[in-house]
């Protein structure tokens, strides 16, 4: 019997080189010209109005008073604190989806101590022990995972979702047992919160500016920095050349932990004073795509995290101003980042046909 000729599919997909800075740039700034006109279009047939507008509108609901430039500086400070935190794990490869729950201990952690020692010790005192215990709880919620996965292999993605579900739970048991009215709502201790420099959201901007320094230079030039792109590539090349794995993993959560625990304060104590089960509204999960997006660089995240957070205060602003319902400004938000992660795709992998393969293979062989 003859033998069957394999052959290759029509269409596969095949990782490029690395492409020049300015054509990945071009392809980007495409990739958002193309959104904006989707989303005019769809501006125009949903909302009844001028695309024009629609930007307009989002760009007041960013820019349109000195307020809301603070509370968009507010926000980018704290998506990005958390980006950030969870950057080291993501980085390892150690997929911590649990940056929500660890956000909420640590602001839980400040919290206690503003209810049960605020008034009772000297301020300076307080806060100490405040930032302490906010850290630690930050630190001992991602270090739990982390052992398991160290040591048993577990799978850290379903366990730390699961911790998530543990901390609000927790904080929902505290607000009912210190709230003896039953509202749930623990009224705001502003008197106990981090000092006020400026504005009140100033602080949070500058500790938020010195973290995002610190993890960039922690990443791209400690030893540590280093073992964490090892262990992500790959764990049998880090044991390979001598690098302690566990180690490693517990070391990068114990550092994630730290700084959602930092965020938890700044939410906290810096912003709103008191906690509910809500306090950190999804900004754990945003900031997987904030990271991911800046390909895990932090000076390169400020910019994403820029984004995400502008689209976000824009679709309010667009909301109010056209009436019209969520549906539509997430749509037009949903559009925006689809088509920059998307380019993503043109930029790291190429479309190969087989003609054009075989094509190329005949000349070679000719050759």
């Amino acid at each position: 019997m003859a033998k069957q000729e394999h052959k290759q599919p029509l269409v596969h997909i095949v990782k490029r080189s690395a492409m020049p800075f300015k054509k990945a740039l071009a392809i980007r700034a495409a990739a958002i010209v193309i959104a904006l006109l989707l989303c005019g279009i769809i501006a125009m047939m949903l909302a009844k109005t001028n695309p024009i507008n629609i930007y307009g509108a989002m760009i007041k609901g960013a820019f349109g008073t000195e307020n809301k430039i603070w509370n968009l500086l507010q926000d980018i400070a704290i998506l990005l604190c958390i980006s950030l935190a969870i950057t080291p794990a993501f980085k390892m490869k150690f997929w911590n989806c649990g940056a929500e729950g660890q956000v909420l201990i640590g602001g839980l952690g400040a919290v206690t101590v503003m209810y049960f020692l605020g008034g009772k010790v000297a301020y300076p005192v307080l806060l100490i022990i405040m930032i302490a215990v906010s850290i630690l709880a930050g630190m001992i919620w991602a270090i739990i995972p982390a052992l398991f996965k160290a040591q048993w292999n577990t799978n850290e993605t379903l366990f730390t979702l699961m911790m998530n579900y543990i901390a609000t739970q927790l904080v929902a048991f505290c607000l009912k047992s210190w709230v003896k009215s039953g509202s749930g709502v623990l009224t705001p201790m502003e008197q106990y919160g981090l000092p006020r420099i400026g504005h009140r959201y100033l602080l949070n901007i500058i500790v938020v500016v010195v973290i995002t320094a610190i993890m960039y230079v922690y990443l791209k030039y400690s030893k540590h920095g280093y073992e964490i792109s090892v262990v992500g590539e790959s764990e049998n090349t880090a044991k390979y050349i001598g690098i302690n794995v566990k180690k490693v993993i517990i070391r990068t959560l114990l550092v994630s932990g730290a700084v959602c625990g930092i965020a938890g304060l700044l939410l906290v104590g810096g912003t709103d004073h008191t906690i509910t089960t809500t306090t950190v509204g999804g900004r754990g999960f945003t900031a997987i795509m904030v990271s991911w997006l800046a390909k895990f660089n932090p000076l390169v995240m400020v910019l994403t995290t820029f984004l995400v957070v502008f689209l976000q205060k824009g679709s309010s602003q667009m909301q109010y101003d056209f009436g019209v319902n969520n549906a539509v400004s997430d749509i037009i938000t949903a559009i925006i980042l689809f088509f920059i992660i998307g380019c993503e795709f043109f930029i790291n992998y190429k479309v190969v046909f087989r003609k054009k393969e075989d094509k190329a293979v005949k000349e070679a062989e000719q050759k």
